[in-house]
């Protein structure tokens, strides 16, 4: 099945706030059934009414089930779903070690969508919200392969870029430039605020730099406390590395350095410029054709390696040998970063092949 058609089938949407809602208008554009539920039954009406749902309820036909309820519910909900029908999980979460721990089935799929919006609840949901956003898949040397190219190729249908890290890994990378970004949002916010106060003009002198900065301050404070829990070793560890950053932009202001200050702006400067756009649909392609023998953790071992990489798979397919144990894991990259692909497996002493696609 190809990654670009989704393949239009049944799904349960449990939680259906901002993200569920916005999965579930997403997969009902493209010809899916979609059910829902939610702890709140007025949200669940809700999202029937805006669309986002064909009916409220559970759909134990359903081919994947979507667990959007916040992190420290998710193994509950996760394992719910898992026994009440034959379907594929994922989650949305944005902590997973946690998750993947907890969930221990080859038919579940630890997932985030890197996509938001100030607005809360299923009223702010958008079909688009996916398109062009990094979705994190999570797979453990547990997860089921065929169970993880279903669930790659449903994301990738909704126009995310599908990138394949492990668990404990996600949640280091997603501490730095997710987390604690809103944290530090939260507090310069904060600052502001105890200053106007005393000066009354503070607020009304924030300027488009502080408005863009502190942007994801405004989205809901519910949820925080529990991601905070959920990965507090790497929050820790981030704010710890922040604060360290700080303490040296502030002596080089404290003692006038002209020379260092320039350099570490700059650097800033050509780190923000180059920060990974929107993909696009990319033109050049080439397919990387992988033996894999048939054991535990294969395809979390050789996607998550494209993930580290930063290379993004444009489709994958699983092709079984029907003459003994292994098959071939078949992936669709871009052109330009075929080699370094083939040179990455080859040093985990895979035997890739490559082709270029016209």
């Amino acid at each position: 099945m190809s990654a670009s058609s989704g393949g239009a089938g049944r799904a349960v949407i449990v939680g259906t706030g901002l993200i569920g809602g916005s999965i579930g208008l997403a997969l009902r554009a493209r010809g899916w059934h979609v059910t829902g539920r939610d702890l709140d039954p007025t949200r669940a009406e809700r999202a029937l009414t805006l669309g986002a749902l064909d009916a409220v309820g559970d759909d134990p036909e359903a081919d994947v089930t979507f667990v959007c309820t916040p992190v420290l519910t998710i193994p509950h909900e996760a394992r719910a779903s898992l026994a009440a029908g034959p379907g594929l999980v994922t989650d949305v979460g944005s902590v997973k070690g946690p998750v993947a721990a907890a969930v221990d089935d080859p038919r579940f799929v630890g997932g985030h969508p890197m996509a938001g919006s100030e607005q809360d609840g299923v009223d702010g949901a958008d079909a688009a919200l996916f398109e062009g956003a990094t979705w994190v898949l999570t797979p453990t040397a547990d997860t089921d392969p065929q169970a993880f190219a279903r669930i790659r190729t449903v994301v990738s249908s909704l126009g995310a870029d599908v990138v394949a890290l492990p668990p404990d890994r996600h949640d280091e990378l997603v501490a730095m430039v997710s987390h604690v970004p809103h944290l530090t949002a939260a507090t310069l916010m904060a600052l502001a605020a105890d200053g106007a106060d005393e000066h009354a003009a503070v607020l009304r002198l924030a300027a488009g730099g502080f408005r863009d900065m502190t942007r994801v301050a405004a989205g809901s404070p519910a949820i925080w406390p529990d991601i905070c829990a959920e990965n507090r070793d790497a929050i820790v560890g981030s704010l710890d590395r922040l604060l360290e950053a700080l303490r040296g932009m502030r002596a080089l202001v404290a003692s006038g350095d002209r020379t260092g200050l320039l350099a570490a702006l700059e650097r800033a400067r050509a780190a923000r410029v180059n920060l990974p756009r929107r993909v696009p649909v990319p033109e050049g392609l080439a397919e990387v054709r992988v033996p894999v023998p048939d054991r535990p953790g294969v395809l979390a071992e050789v996607t998550t390696l494209l993930g580290e990489l930063g290379v993004n798979i444009v489709d994958l397919e699983i092709a079984h040998s029907v003459e003994g144990p292994g098959g071939v894991l078949v992936m669709v990259v871009r052109l330009e970063e075929a080699e370094d692909v083939r040179a990455a497996l080859g040093q985990r002493n895979y035997r890739p092949s490559v082709r270029v696609l016209a």
